[in-house]
């Protein structure tokens, strides 16, 4: 059984280094996002639109 525990704890592991990658990644996306909207404002302006265009169409 020794090894049953040791998979699950290589498996927690993993887990938790996988939640702290996707959560680098998003980090990295939203500062992107910042970034491309500070030297694009009109297109961020546009695009925010569009989105909250979209939001209001599926809306009951």
């Amino acid at each position: 059984m020794p090894d049953v525990d040791e998979g699950w704890q290589e498996q927690r592991e993993t887990e938790a280094e996988r939640r702290r990658r996707r959560a680098r990644f998003l980090r990295e996306r939203a500062e992107a996002r910042e970034l491309r909207d500070r030297v694009q404002p009109r297109r961020a302006k546009v695009a925010r639109l569009r989105h909250a265009m979209r939001m209001r169409t599926f809306r009951l």
